[in-house]
């Protein structure tokens, strides 16, 4: 099986032949979501998988492997669901230099070491100390009563709250996908993006398999 994020959903697929180009996939994708073919990317590894004509061997699809669907129309919000933050988009004309690709990949590594990396702790540390049924008893004399060291409760993780950092750390993976200028070799820039890629993708993948695993 292959296993494709949707939004909040997370669908499941018999294994293609890995002869099977993408553009097969991502029809059938596209028949059972209901989705345009074009309305949609495909994000496996943190990169966006562009070529259709590609055998899905190329992409390192095997057994078990989840792969992001991004764009088209997001899956219907349930009523107590609060709204899901959307980054900015990415901006429009890619930078023209190879110090302006590296300042842009240098910006968006900050951006999600400051921004998304503490919540995405925070988020672990609550999951982590997720407490179990006796906890939510009335609170004994003796239990009212904490020594200054004795962590503050933390509020349980949401499959809302895991949904959006999950969304926030694949935009940010395309962000970077879309700071490749194709037919252009600078070693260096690719060498930053690689590395920024790698390690927004280290991050998304402590996020899921701790939520798997919970």
């Amino acid at each position: 099986m292959i296993h494709v994020k949707w939004g909040r959903d997370v669908l499941h697929f018999p294994i293609p032949p890995p002869n099977t180009p993408l553009g097969k996939l991502r029809a059938d994708l596209a028949e059972y979501t209901h989705l345009p073919p074009t309305s949609f990317k495909l994000v496996h590894a943190g990169a966006v998988m562009k070529d259709d004509s590609a055998p899905l061997s190329a992409y390192k699809i095997r057994e078990n492997t989840t792969i992001a669907l991004i764009g088209g129309r997001s899956t219907p919000e349930t009523p107590s669901a609060a709204p899901i933050p959307r980054p900015a988009p990415p901006k429009q004309k890619e930078p023209q230099t190879e110090e302006g690709t590296i300042t842009a990949i240098v910006a968006e590594l900050d951006r999600v070491r400051t921004t998304l990396l503490p919540d995405v702790d925070a988020f672990l540390r609550a999951l982590s100390h997720t407490p179990t049924p006796a906890s939510d008893a009335a609170p004994t004399p003796d239990s009212t009563t904490s020594s200054p060291s004795d962590p503050p409760s933390l509020p349980r993780p949401t499959p809302v709250d895991h949904t959006r950092l999950s969304e926030l750390l694949l935009q940010s993976l395309l962000r970077l996908d879309a700071l490749h200028i194709s037919g252009v070799d600078w070693p260096e820039a690719r060498q930053q993006r690689k590395a920024a890629v790698r390690e927004v993708q280290g991050v998304l993948d402590r996020l899921d398999g701790a939520w798997a695993a919970r």
